[in-house]
């Protein structure tokens, strides 16, 4: 056998490790997915720490100076995210590394001792310091969105004449959204409770209001009010917790008579959900008053429609809206309304999917800046 034939039988079996090895490096990913994936976390990176930075000042500065300004400016920002202890070893490290070579004599001869290797390595220790209370981050955050998961039910309740879907997709691990739909009972008898809210902000804090909120309505919405009278008691109860009305809650509540189809419903400051009647007509329901948590003394208006067989009702977060793409362009209403026009036979489910899957197209590998979460109601035949 040639030896050119048994470098061909080797280069499968040397080639396998390796191949090995990048699978497991990039989880399997294309170079273009790993290079969106990069880019995508480069501008998170920069929108943290450029909030740091004086522009103002800088563009005050001109030529070389400025840019070495800019450079200083982002090291400063990059610098005072760390400990104190990280701040002064990521010193050291750059020392090491640019002055780190050092002339030593010892009698007749003489070398250089490089110390830059030290540098490296204290560099190293600091990002598996750094990794290590991001993995310990990340799995607390973890935790809380499973915790949060349970606190939003799992499926649809079963409503005769009605298909139900909802579907949300937090911009970090944990979000301010919050969606529920349960029967309970009132004055006139049994109504399905539909809501849809969004605490101002995001991440943790806004996800800790989500909670408060959750527990608050359901303690409420066990007394046999009207939906005015749990409205009421909800924005009192939310004002002791918005921090002066700095964490305001938009919210839309309504309650569905199942038997006469009759939705009564208030829009507290919430993007207006969109109804699409069977006959192509589209109706924005409005009514209600100002977000949760902003005055205790607030009124809020009701107000009623009936829904026919075929409607469909959109409620959704500010999130669905105002995805942007790569031009700073905004998905919009528009959009939306086109998709609801679109699939007048499908499930509720299917145009739940429909709606998210446009959004992913239009967004494209622009990261998501806030939370989306969507509650759509199909009326059946």
């Amino acid at each position: 056998m040639s030896t050119t034939q048994n470098r061909t039988e080797q280069n499968p079996r040397t080639k396998a490790p390796l191949r090995r090895f990048w699978q497991r490096v990039s989880d399997g990913l294309e170079l273009s997915e790993l290079w969106g994936q990069f880019t995508t976390e480069a501008r998170t990176g920069y929108s943290l720490y450029s909030r740091e930075v004086d522009w103002e000042a800088l563009a005050k500065e001109k030529g070389v100076r400025r840019g070495f300004k800019t450079v200083q400016a982002f090291f400063w920002a990059l610098l005072m995210k760390l400990s104190p202890a990280r701040r002064v070893l990521l010193l050291l490290a750059l020392f090491l590394l640019v002055f780190g070579k050092i002339q030593v004599r010892t009698g007749e001869t003489s070398g250089q001792l490089d110390l830059g290797a030290f540098g490296v390595v204290i560099l190293l220790g600091l990002l598996a310091l750094e990794l290590a209370e991001r993995v310990t981050m990340k799995r607390d955050l973890e935790i809380a969105r499973d915790i949060q998961r349970w606190l939003v039910p799992a499926t649809p309740p079963a409503v005769p004449g009605c298909d139900i879907a909802f579907a949300t997709r937090p911009a970090n691990t944990v979000a301010g959204d919050y969606y529920d739909a349960f029967f309970r009972e009132t004055a006139d008898g049994e109504r399905l409770l539909i809501v849809v809210g969004d605490v101002a902000g995001k991440s943790v804090p806004a996800a800790l209001l989500m909670a408060t909120f959750q527990a608050s309505l359901h303690a409420l919405a066990t007394e046999p009010s009207s939906l005015a009278d749990l409205v009421a008691a909800l924005n009192r109860y939310t004002c002791t917790r918005s921090l002066g009305g700095l964490r305001f809650t938009t919210a839309f509540l309504a309650e569905l008579d199942p038997a006469t189809r009759k939705l009564t419903y208030i829009c507290a400051g919430h993007n207006a959900p969109m109804l699409r009647h069977v006959s192509g007509e589209l109706a924005c329901l409005d009514v209600g008053g100002v977000p949760l948590g902003i005055d205790t003394n607030a009124r809020f208006e009701q107000a009623a429609t009936t829904l026919a067989p075929g409607d469909l009702l959109l409620i959704y977060t500010d999130g669905l809206i105002e995805a942007v793409n790569d031009g700073g362009e905004e998905f919009g209403l528009s959009r939306v309304t086109e998709i609801l026009h679109a699939v007048p036979g499908e499930s509720a489910a299917e145009t739940l999917n429909h709606v998210l899957n446009a959004v992913n197209t239009f967004a494209g590998r622009t990261p998501q800046h806030d939370d989306i979460t969507c509650l759509l109601v199909r009326v059946l035949a």
